[in-house]
């Protein structure tokens, strides 16, 4: 174990561990443009690369490290990379594909610089989670309504894709692996075992932090899986912390983040949106309102691990941070020992004896 994750593990036992905001609402604020995107480095690229906001860590990293700085600063003790995208299958969108290592490099040292100035300005501990996106792909569903058994990706495509990300965010040097918005649970099980793979290879343990998201009311992954199912399918990792984020607001996320918390015998993390996406695509949810209901979220016991995803800010973060300060963490549970299996649906084999 490293140093950096005994910090993070005391300190996850005396409060609620403060996460960071959504990067993609505050890189869109800056408005930046077709030659920001590039800088000085691609100028005489052929893709567009407006929209490709990992790229922003080669072209404009002094941008990105003061997003880091702002949430840091609003009370955030993680700050997630800016490597969503940032795997070879994403980057092929823009061409970049042999820059993901890159990418992912230089996210993990920018997370990394913005951490360490804040952590030598406050005397506080910061942390970096390398962030590790679901890429544009599914392993588990057709994208060929009238052929159910296509597949534009599968395990090993992913596995290596993962692996070199993962490299590259260890190099950087990440505290923590987080796989994150999960909506293929066979995805995420690639990433999971490439980051084991990418362990062994450097000869260093990080934490993981598992985090998949609920994309409707109806309460599942977009693979089918329910929150313990899902949880079923991923605990071998023996994850940090478990949990969700994206796709619904707090209030939407609230009984799914339930569920976790009672079957989940980890930490339970949740970062939801700044409520649901207006008819413009903006999200309309003020800071005081998310942090209210991850503040009633962390009284009722039910997380270890808070933050924001689209649509929030420093100001959300800030408010959240405000809100939880005095509640305690979660206990996490000791469950009794039995195979616990998952399709679509959880399946927990009790003794008949």
């Amino acid at each position: 174990m490293t140093e950096a994750a005994r910090e993070l593990s005391r300190l996850a036992e005396q409060r609620v561990v403060i996460l960071d905001g959504a990067m993609g609402t505050m890189i869109q604020g800056l408005n930046l443009t077709e030659e920001d995107f590039r800088g000085d480095r691609f100028t005489d690229l052929n893709n567009d690369l407006k929209g490709d906001n990992d790229i922003l860590n080669l072209s404009q990293p002094e941008k990105i490290e003061d997003i880091h700085r702002q949430y840091f600063e609003a009370g955030a003790d993680i700050a997630q990379t800016n490597t969503f995208n940032a795997t070879s299958i994403s980057q092929a969108d823009y061409g970049l594909s042999h820059l993901a290592k890159e990418i992912n490099i230089e996210g993990a040292r920018i997370a990394r610089r913005a951490a360490d100035k804040v952590r030598e300005e406050e005397g506080r501990p910061t942390f970096v989670a390398g962030a590790l996106g679901p890429t544009n792909r599914t392993a588990s569903i057709s994208p060929d309504v009238s052929n159910p058994g296509a597949r534009n990706t599968n395990f090993d495509e992913l596995r290596e894709a993962y692996l070199e990300a993962t490299l590259g965010l260890i190099e950087g040097g990440s505290d923590i692996i987080l796989v994150e918005t999960i909506f293929d649970t066979l995805n995420a099980k690639a990433a999971l075992f490439a980051v084991e793979q990418a362990f062994d290879e450097t000869g260093t343990k990080l934490p993981i932090m598992i985090s998949g998201t609920i994309t409707d009311r109806s309460g599942r992954t977009l693979s089918g899986q329910t929150p313990e199912a899902f949880w079923n399918s991923v605990r071998h990792a023996n994850p940090f912390s478990v949990g969700f984020n994206c796709a619904l607001g707090a209030k939407d996320l609230r009984p799914h983040v339930a569920e976790l918390s009672r079957v989940a015998d980890v930490r339970v993390s949740a970062y939801p949106n700044a409520g649901l996406p207006n008819e413009f695509g903006g999200y309309d949810e003020k800071p005081e309102q998310t942090a209210a209901h991850l503040g009633g979220w962390a009284e009722d016991g039910l997380v270890n691990v808070v933050g924001g995803c689209c649509g929030t800010t420093p100001a959300h973060i800030a408010a959240i941070a405000r809100q939880v300060k005095a509640a305690a963490p979660r206990v996490v549970p000791q469950l009794s020992l039995r195979m616990r299996l998952s399709g679509l649906e959880p399946f927990d084999l009790r003794s008949a004896f």
